[in-house]
């Protein structure tokens, strides 16, 4: 009920300020008639006598123009406001109006302590709104040479950003270099490939290390990038494989020695990982199933630590293929903790186990009529849970939109991370029966238990309000983001699209008709008029009359 209470006096302030924007901007025009008025020597009588021979002297193609006229400048500040919100997500009148308006009128006190205090809390979920958007990898990012750029080469549009790929470059520096690979020639040829903007050049440089010595990481760029099939990536993983154990047991025997080598070993360690994990993945892509999940389990058993990777989900995502569900809830059995974050394919993985246990008799007329039993309330639960952590996947699951290639890092409860859960595990919600309709039939509820999703959570923290901007910096052109929660129209866009449409039938009517036009035209004027007329009239009578005389010259 305070959230209520809140957000009706919000919307009360607003439409106060409107109010009196439109009520200044209205007498603002009034006193500059006066002025008009009064620049001569005041004569009622005959300024009112003039005021009728010029109304009666305009033509019907005059209120034609100026309807026209009106309905072309209201039109143009529709398609700018439609502009500015569809680019900027809010109304320029709206914001102008109320950043310039609402502290003339005693909308901000910066003294009250009470304000302070909700400055100091807006502040906070800023900060933690930030923290939320914090971009991952995918951790079942495509190969860029035998997925994405066949996709470029087949359909000519381009499926990553360059936001997105800026961010493979950092992590590549990041996991695959350190301070001392000026040491060895191979890696200084490799910290300046990774550096470069050309992907020709890249592939030019890989070569390069390669004539001097085996570079595990140059086998790795060329696998990634200048391979066009899985199985020739598989074969330049392997030969990576080779020079990568080569210079992990090295390092690993002299990484107590100093910083140096230590730092050595920590990029040889990440480098393994992630030439085990993409030959985990290629396994997967080329159809031995099997093989993949001994491998990706041997990794997390080889290294626990490296969670960033999180190979898990790798592993969740093969064993569903194997239609091996037992394994699958004891791997959500360890990482579906409240200690450690969540994801789409974590919250999904688990609704589905949930569904696939009643979908198959599941069915909204007979569970409107005796009520949902236990199990299938757990499973509508599940489903509640996954959709309020990303309310973007199921239009994907239930081919509500289309999907595209995922980019190689995704958005946490956003668009991006649901365009990559569902591009993996729409076949295994397919292969469930009835999970999809179950899936259809309950995820809209999930909004009904959360009314202000900005503003609080039901079972995670608040939405986050920077996933559109960020998803929009991650994902192609000519893909629409998805957003949620869906944006209002502004009043202003509403009240010019009115305006326009108004004054539009009107020149419209007054072309069709102009006789009967100019007689409600001059009806309403006189109309209009009238009030004034009658209070000219009265301040006549009471004023004398040598003061009109004095007032001009005043």
């Amino acid at each position: 009920m305070a959230d209520d209470g809140a957000g009706f006096i919000e919307q009360l302030k607003s439409c106060v300020v409107w109010s009196w924007t439109y009520f200044w901007t209205v007498w603002f025009f009034v006193m500059l008639f006066l002025v008009y008025i009064l620049r001569v020597p005041f004569r009622y009588t005959d300024s009112l006598t003039a005021v009728s021979m010029f109304l009666n002297t305009l033509t019907p193609k005059f209120y034609v123009a100026l309807t026209g006229t009106s309905s072309l400048i209201s039109g143009l500040i529709l398609i700018f406001e439609w502009w500015y919100f569809r680019k900027y997500g809010t109304s320029f009148i709206e914001q102008v109006s109320v950043s310039h308006l609402r502290p003339l009128l005693g909308g901000v006190d910066n003294s009250s302590p009470s304000n302070s205090n909700t400055s100091n809390g807006d502040a906070d979920s800023n900060r933690q709104s930030v923290s939320e958007c914090k971009v991952w990898r995918n951790p079942l990012n495509l190969f860029r040479g035998a997925e994405y750029n066949r996709y470029t080469w087949v359909t000519g549009r381009e499926p990553l950003t360059y936001y997105d790929m800026n961010l493979s470059a950092q992590d590549h520096q990041t996991f695959f270099t350190c301070d001392s690979d000026h040491l060895r020639p191979a890696d200084a040829i490799m910290q300046k490939a990774w550096r470069e903007r050309n992907p020709q050049a890249r592939i030019s440089a890989a070569h390069e290390a390669l004539e001097l010595e085996d570079c595990a990481t140059a086998y790795i760029l060329l696998a990634e990038e200048e391979a066009t099939t899985i199985v020739e990536a598989e074969k330049l993983f392997k030969q990576a494989l080779k020079a990568g154990e080569a210079c992990y047991r090295r390092s690993q025997q002299l990484q107590h020695h100093g910083s140096q080598y230590e730092a050595q070993h920590r990029r040889d360690t990440n480098v393994l990982v992630y030439i085990k994990r993409r030959l985990a993945m290629c396994s997967r892509k080329l159809g031995r199933t099997r093989e993949a999940v001994k491998m990706m389990r041997d990794l997390m058993k080889e290294f626990p630590l490296l969670s960033m990777f999180n190979i898990h989900e790798n592993l969740l995502e093969s064993l569903l293929e194997l239609q091996n569900y037992a394994d699958v809830q004891a791997v959500l059995a360890k990482y579906d903790d409240i200690s450690l974050p969540k994801s789409a394919t974590i919250c999904y993985t688990a609704a589905l186990l949930k569904a696939r246990a009643v979908s198959d008799k599941f069915s909204p007329e007979a569970a409107s009529r005796r009520g949902l039993s236990t199990a299938e309330m757990n499973a509508v639960e599940a489903i509640h849970r996954a959709v309020e952590f990303n309310p973007h996947v199921p239009k994907y699951l239930l081919e509500m939109k289309s999907l595209i290639l995922p980019p190689e890092h995704i958005l946490k409860r956003g668009d991006s991370e649901a365009i990559a859960y569902a591009f993996f595990h729409l076949q295994h919600w397919k292969r469930v029966e009835g999970a999809l309709n179950l899936l259809h039939c309950t995820w809209e509820g999930t909004f009904r238990m959360i009314p202000y999703p900005l503003e609080k959570g039901h079972l995670f923290y608040p939405y986050p309000i920077c996933t559109e901007t960020a998803d929009r910096e991650l994902l192609p052109m000519f893909h629409e983001v998805s957003v949620y929660p869906k944006k209002e129209l502004p009043f202003f866009i509403l009240f010019t699209a009115g305006l326009c449409s108004f004054t539009a039938m009107l020149a419209l009517l007054t072309h069709q008709f102009p006789e009967l036009m100019g007689v409600f035209a001059k009806a309403f004027l006189s109309t209009l008029f009238a009030p004034l007329n009658f209070i000219m009239e009265k301040v006549e009578s009471i004023l004398p009359s040598s003061l009109w005389h004095q007032l001009p010259r005043i």
